[in-house]
């Protein structure tokens, strides 16, 4: 066979078969085919996985547990390792984007809260509402309670020097505190503690993040504060003229009705 047939042969040997299907040299490895479409799966599994959790997460309107989160993703073998590490991957993910809110684990269990340069416009925000929900002897009883617990009725009465039956029944129903079990003290009175909703409530990881009295002294000698105590006031004076003067017109009412 001379040259010129040796390059004709290895022409035709690297050329198409004749039914234009690729020679079996060209050919991708199988197992390298099989492996990308492999991680491809998974690539999707994961996302979808993440898509799942954080939308369970951001429809819930308090802290959701781990074992919530197996529940609501119909999967019971999600360790507590993976759903943390899924998300700290959507953390991250909110970072690279600029997102303003991270996942935070608050009262054992996971919840969207905004990144802390933003606290100033959304406190502003819900400040008037929090005042509404919890009048303003329920947040000094609830503030007892949670440095002084485990406390008695009676512990909390000589601080505030009122009565405290009308604010504990609030508390209680609200789910903010609860009984935590009996003082050794004269009669066993009951004993008052925090709950998680609670630490929800303020969002707090745990009691350990209450703040200390020298932060709260100089939370309340910051202008915000200030403003928003004599807001406060001022709400709380336009209610009580209010009730004088719905008072006096059914006094007006019932002195009409006396006179017919």
């Amino acid at each position: 066979m001379t040259s010129e047939n040796i390059g004709d042969f290895d022409a035709i040997s690297d050329a198409p078969s004749p039914n234009g299907e690729m020679a079996e040299s060209d050919a991708p490895p199988l197992d390298s085919s099989i492996a990308s479409d492999s991680q491809s799966l998974e690539a999707q599994s994961e996302q979808d996985l993440k898509q799942r959790l954080e939308a369970v997460i951001f429809a819930s309107d308090e802290a959701v547990p781990n074992k919530l989160i197996r529940v609501a993703l119909d999967d019971e073998s999600l360790s507590d390792e993976r759903i943390a590490d899924l998300i700290a991957a959507l953390n991250r993910e909110y970072e690279e984007t600029g997102r303003t809110f991270r996942i935070h684990r608050i009262a054992q269990g996971y919840r969207f809260l905004t990144e802390k340069q933003f606290h100033r416009p959304i406190q502003r925000l819900l400040q008037p509402k929090l005042a509404r929900r919890l009048s303003q002897a329920a947040l000094e009883t609830l503030a007892i309670i949670a440095y002084k617990q485990p406390v008695t009725k009676a512990e909390i009465e000589a601080i505030r020097g009122t009565n405290a039956d009308y604010v504990i029944r609030i508390l209680l129903e609200k789910n903010l505190i609860e009984v935590c079990g009996r003082s050794e003290g004269v009669g066993k009175p009951l004993l008052y503690g925090t709950t998680k909703e609670f630490l929800d409530y303020f969002n707090l990881p745990s009691l350990s993040e209450l703040p200390k009295p020298r932060e709260i002294d100089e939370l309340m000698r910051e202008d915000d504060a200030q403003e928003f105590l004599k807001q406060e006031l001022n709400s709380r004076l336009k209610v009580e003229l209010e009730r004088d003067v719905e008072a006096d017109a059914s006094k007006a009412r019932e002195s009409q009705s006396e006179n017919a």
